[in-house]
């Protein structure tokens, strides 16, 4: 069964756990949202629509054809996500409060490995750097990416709109976007005179929306894309998750916390944070993508 981090940090009964997947949760905007599917091995198989089968009205006493769909074979595996952090001895014995130090070194490292995720979440190639997987930029594409133009040029509305349509079925779950392309978005809807629209999501946090779906600002998505002659540009993702719907998250174990002991060639206490996870797309209808969004 699927699960949000959040959902995943208030079923540990480990307190430093806990305190680690919070604080993954509360540094990437996209884990908030990102639903996980638990995955035993190294990889998932799914298979994924490629064509519908044929219909067609009959007469009376017609003959039928059989017809059937057509599926392709996906495969993403788990990647080891991760980072030592070290404790220093003589701090862990003489500072004030000896859990503090401890929590900020590892919630130190914890946000370092949300900020991975993240990043990777977004530009992740796996031909680039095979240890990571791949993100939505190579992801997503064909018929469900669209662009401002051969060069780029300036966001409009009604680009959004059409981006918005090439997600099926319903509408997408949330807009992700820069801070950059949102301070855009926000003056074309005061210039057209409509009202900008706030929600409060499931975290009690109030959101800004674009035609009822909540916009999240990410800072891992980037401004320098290369769009023709332009090198400032910037794309929006329009997201879907769950299994059969969009992406989802893949785990093995959830996010661990080992103590791997005393250091040989430091006075310092090591511990390890491990995260066994990966991303799959398995609607491709359930996202999209509009890129060359300039800075004009």
């Amino acid at each position: 069964m699927a699960i949000t981090l959040a959902d995943a940090a208030s079923l540990s009964n480990d307190l430093l756990v806990r305190g680690v997947i919070e604080t993954i949760v509360k540094e990437s905007a996209i884990l908030q949202y990102l639903p996980f599917m638990p995955v035993t091995g190294t990889a998932v198989r799914y298979n994924r629509e490629a064509t519908l089968p044929a219909a067609q009205f009959h007469d009376v006493g017609d003959t039928w054809t059989e017809a059937t769909p057509t599926f392709t074979e996906q495969i993403a595996s788990l990647k080891i996500l991760g980072g030592d952090a070290d404790v220093d001895n003589f701090l862990q014995s003489t500072y004030a409060d000896t859990n503090d130090i401890e929590a900020e070194v590892i919630a130190s490292r914890a946000k370092a490995v949300a900020h991975a995720f993240s990043e990777t979440f977004v530009t992740g190639d796996s031909g680039t750097d095979p240890k990571s997987f791949d993100g939505l930029q190579n992801l997503v594409g064909g018929a469900q990416a669209i662009s401002m133009g051969v060069n780029g040029s300036a966001l409009t509305l009604v680009k959004l709109d059409e981006m918005i349509d090439l997600v099926k079925p319903g509408k997408p779950e949330l807009l992700m976007m820069s801070k950059r392309t949102r301070r855009k978005l926000k003056d074309l809807r005061r210039t057209s005179g409509s009202v900008i629209e706030t929600a409060v999501n499931q975290f009690g946090q109030q959101v800004e929306v674009y035609d009822g779906i909540p916009i999240v600002v990410d800072d891992f998505v980037p401004d320098t894309e290369t769009q023709g002659t332009s090198s400032d540009a910037s794309s929006i993702w329009a997201l879907k998750f769950g299994q059969g719907m969009g992406l989802m998250g893949l785990e093995h174990g959830g996010v661990t916390i080992e103590r791997v002991g005393e250091l040989e060639q430091k006075d310092a206490t090591r511990h390890r944070i491990k995260w066994y996870c990966g991303l799959a797309l398995f609607s491709e209808l359930g996202t999209a993508r509009l890129s060359g969004i300039t800075g004009i």
